[in-house]
């Protein structure tokens, strides 16, 4: 165990020493407050340049009258056609609108004019008031006063409340456990490609120096795989951790500057009960502060951290296992696809299936399979999870984790010391059932 100690501490030194591992930390937390900067400075610049843009409007009907808004206005001049695209060309007016005499029941013929290209935004606002004031028309040619139907119009909202195996009631808002699933489950998805792969090319740029063959004349071929495997993740949790520390703090400054405030800022006023009063005002907000007073974060975070090294560590043996088999990176793309297949299918699974029904059964599976539950469960874990499918689903994972462990050892043993030798498929089966 003191070998596999020194050889962690020699994959976490050896990397966190490297100008690159400092330069990546440091630099990384960098670039997105910057982007957060430039896109709020952007945005503010053009807020506080932009004029009010005036609308001509030519209304051969005489049915419509456009409100005005603190961004558009709209003048009704009764102008030619011609003057007032004139107006538009020469920037007097930022664009024109033209309705025709309509046929109510088939309303066509209406255009808009500008000199640049119209938001996306703009256009729907218009299409959308269009719409109403047509459909007025059409109730008074019918008899029916439209005030009376938007008197009777009625807004229906449905409270979700889960309750638990205790009787126990909770908020529950499936627009914030998305959120949270997402989040998480990308990060682990994240975690295990970046570092995995560091492992495979670690193990690849050793065993291509020759270095590997003095370290094996010391220790197990087995021990010096696990002692990588979790060297390297270390490295990984550490830069994380410096990340998320940075970022958060950056981050602070930076819209601090633009006088916004971060979401964990936020969240921290709701808990004083005073602003948590005055924030319930807000139907809103006090629905997302009920949501996540009602979500358990302490087993939200163990389920977090578990599968998280759960899954790196399941998988960086395979990541170790394909390092030592072959003699350089274009020779192991042939066996990442098989590797990659689960990750894809779990990631892919977390957006159609998971954060859309964590309850269905190809959810469970999904989240119970040793290869799949890394990704899926934790995107499942803000929703809820009965204990008896976490505890089934985490005993899996360890199962699993012996499993691939014990393969990778088998192909680890016998692929570092082999050079020179095409691998393929057939040549790793045998190398798995060889005994020692």
């Amino acid at each position: 165990m003191n070998k596999v100690f020194l050889v962690i501490k020699r994959e976490y030194l050896a990397r966190v020493r490297k100008k690159s591992f400092l330069l990546a930390t440091l630099i990384t937390p960098l670039v997105f407050p910057a982007i957060l900067g430039v896109f709020l400075w952007i945005s503010l610049s053009e807020e506080s340049e932009e004029a009010l843009k005036i609308i001509e409007v030519v209304d051969e009907g005489g049915q419509f009258f456009m409100e005005s808004s603190g961004q558009y206005a709209f003048s009704y001049s009764g102008l030619p056609i011609e003057e007032a695209k004139a107006m538009v060309q020469d920037g007097r007016r930022y664009g024109f609108l033209y309705i025709p005499k309509l046929d109510i029941k088939d309303p066509k013929g209406i255009v808009f004019y500008s000199e640049s290209n119209t938001s996306v935004g703009f256009v729907d606002h218009l299409e959308r008031e269009l719409k109403r004031k047509i459909e007025d028309i059409r109730l008074y040619d019918s008899g029916i006063d439209p005030g009376f139907i938007k008197s009777i119009k009625t807004d229906v909202t449905i409270s979700a409340i889960t309750l638990g195996e205790k009787g126990e009631e909770k908020v529950a808002d499936a627009g914030v456990n998305y959120a949270l699933g997402f989040v998480l489950g990308i990060l682990i998805y994240t975690f295990i490609f970046v570092y995995g792969t560091q492992i495979m090319q670690g193990v690849i740029e050793e065993k291509s120096s020759r270095i590997i063959e003095i370290l094996v004349s010391s220790i197990k071929p087995f021990q010096l795989m696990l002692g990588k495997i979790i060297g390297i993740g270390a490295v990984g949790l550490t830069q994380f951790l410096i990340w998320i520390v940075l970022i958060s703090v950056v981050s602070t400054v930076v819209m601090g500057y633009f006088g916004m405030q971060m979401p964990q800022q936020q969240m921290m006023e709701m808990t004083n009960p005073e602003m948590a009063q005055a924030m319930s005002q807000s139907s809103e907000m006090s629905k997302i502060i009920q949501v996540l007073q009602g979500i358990d974060f302490l087993q939200l975070v163990f389920t977090f951290l578990f599968y998280f090294l759960g899954g790196y560590l399941l998988y960086g043996a395979f990541f170790a296992a394909i390092g030592a088999a072959v003699d350089s990176p274009s020779d192991a793309q042939q066996f990442m696809f098989p590797v990659t297949i689960p990750l894809m299918a779990s990631y892919f699974g977390l957006f159609v299936f998971i954060l859309d029904d964590p309850s269905s059964n190809i959810s469970f599976w999904l989240s119970v399979i040793p290869f799949t539950s890394p990704i899926a469960m934790v995107g499942r874990a803000s929703f809820g999870i009965p204990a008896m499918e976490l505890i089934l689903s985490m005993l899996f994972l360890i199962g699993g984790f012996f499993f691939t462990t014990w393969i990778a050892g088998k192909i680890y043993r016998i692929g570092i010391l082999v050079h020179g030798t095409k691998v393929n498929y057939r040549t790793l089966w045998k190398w798995i059932i060889q005994n020692n």
